[in-house]
Order: C-alpha cells, then structure tokens, then sequence
C-alpha cells in the first residue's frame, strides 16, 4: 500500500492535486497551496497533499495551519472534508506513518533526495489528475512517465527555468502535459497566457504568518504578481481535470474563481469543517 487511504465518498468526476517537490529553495510564497482553494473555488474538488517546511521557512502545512486549519484529522475526517466542502488537506506525516522518521533527517541534510519525489507521487485520496512541481527540468517527462504508470489520467509536469517547482512568473517554465498515457513537452512563459512577467522578488515568501497574508490577499482579490502567479498555477489543474479546454481558459476561470469569492468560501469551509470534526471527535472521546 502507497500510505494510510483516505476515503472520498463522493466519487468526484476529478479528484486534483496541486503539489510540488520542494527543493527550489526559491524562498517564493506557498503558490499551489493558494492554487488550490482557487481550483476548488472554480468547482472541482480537491485533494491537497502537503507537509510541514524542509527546505524553506514555511512548507504547505505551515501555512496552512496558520490560516485556520486544523491539520490533526483521521483519514476519515479529510475525507468528509473533501466530501462537505470540496477540498482536504492531506497532512503527510499523518497519512504515511512511516515517513515521519525522515523528518528530521531530511531538515539536517537539507539535499534534494528521493524524499522530495516520493510525497507528490503517494497522495493517499488516490488524485487522478496532478499538477507537479520538480525542482529540476530533466526530471519533468520522467515523473510524467511515473504518474501514468500509477494511475493518474491527466498532469502537468512542470518546471521554472528559474529553478522553480512551479509556473515561473519570471522565466519560462518547461511542461509536461501527461494525458490519456501520451506526453508532450513545451516552454510556456506568462505572455503566453496574457499575463505579465516580473522578478523574482516580487513573488517572495517569508514565515508562515507572513505568508498566510498574501494567500488571504489573493484569494480577497487583491492584485498584482502574486495573484498572476497563482492564476498561472491554477490554470493547468483546470486544464488537466477537463474544466478549461485550454490553459488560457484556465486563467479565466481561476481569475472568476477569485473574483466572485468562491476561492475564499472554500478556505473559510475548510477552516470551519476541520475544526468541527476535530471537536466532535474530541467530544465523542470524552463522552
């Protein structure tokens, strides 16, 4: 077994993961966490695998957490998650006990390895349409080749020539589109879909609370490249799972998720979910 299942109930024509290796050490905010609740915002439903910060100050769990979400869920509970509010977060440590143990190693060494393949690749809820960030352009067409093998239908691969594990807003960015068992490889740079580069620094993170005020301000409908950023990276989702015909329909729905606070409905169901399930459980206990 790949890790601890979690059970989807509701049988979504999509189930959509948006998730990166790590290892860029770009220090950018936590861009396909924010990509996700847009995803989500926009009607699909959503499976989002994470953990806790390896390589940068703040990992997709860390953010996570400090927007609200509970993180201490049984696989049942980020189930009716998905189920209730059309997106779970998929806390690593707690669904594939075993790789608790390289936590700390993997902090010390602070080396790209296989840990950073193995996590995106074993989503416990099962995700059949995947976009994947990897920290190094040769590796696109080779993860690509392995989803398929695992089962998943539709991916984006993807690649910042910058050294990003994401859509660049300030390179081109190399994708492998993974569909139906083929695969096709292309540069694709924002001006393509109608958006603006900039430099890297406009897209910097920090700590957790830090980066949790620019998810809010993007998913509030805040401008600028943050905001284009995030479209960039919800695009391909959209795209993969059949929603968009292409990716520049993909940026027009996820700037349509935003704007009409659907993405935002769906963090703020998230938060108010994962807590209530935590404290019905907690109750039951003590009872």
């Amino acid at each position: 077994s790949r890790s601890t299942e979690v059970p989807v109930g509701s049988a979504p024509d999509a189930l959509v993961d948006t998730c990166g290796t790590g290892g860029d050490e770009a220090g950018t905010f936590n861009v396909s966490t924010t990509a996700s609740f847009v995803v989500a915002g926009a009607g699909l439903t959503v499976a989002k695998h994470g953990n806790r910060s390896v390589s940068s100050r703040c990992g997709s769990a860390d953010v996570i957490e400090a927007l609200g979400v509970n993180l201490d869920l049984t696989p049942e509970e980020v189930g009716r998650c998905i189920d209730q509010v059309g997106i779970g977060f998929l806390f690593a440590p707690l669904l594939h006990p075993a790789m608790r143990h390289a936590v700390l190693p993997r902090r010390e060494v602070k080396l790209k390895s296989i840990f950073n393949l193995v996590g995106p690749l074993t989503n416990p809820a099962r995700a059949d349409v995947q976009v994947l960030g990897v920290f190094r352009d040769d590796l696109t067409e080779t993860l690509a080749r392995v989803l398929d093998r695992l089962g998943c239908r539709s991916a984006y691969v993807v690649h910042g020539l910058d050294g990003l594990d994401e859509i660049s807003i300030s390179a081109p960015t190399r994708v492998t589109r993974l569909k139906d068992g083929g695969i096709e490889t292309f540069i694709l740079k924002p001006e393509d879909l109608g958006l603006r580069s900039d430099k890297p620094e406009a897209v910097r993170g920090g700590d957790a609370a830090f980066n949790a005020a620019l998810v809010l301000s993007v998913l509030k409908g805040g401008p600028g490249p943050c905001r284009d950023m995030v479209l960039l990276n919800a695009a391909p989702a959209l795209a993969a799972a059949g929603a968009a015909r292409d990716l520049k329909e993909g940026v027009k729905m996820a700037a349509g998720a935003i704007d009409s606070g659907q993405a935002m409905e769906k963090l703020q169901g998230l938060i108010e979910t994962s807590r209530a399930l935590s404290a019905t459980r907690i109750q039951a206990v003590g009872a």
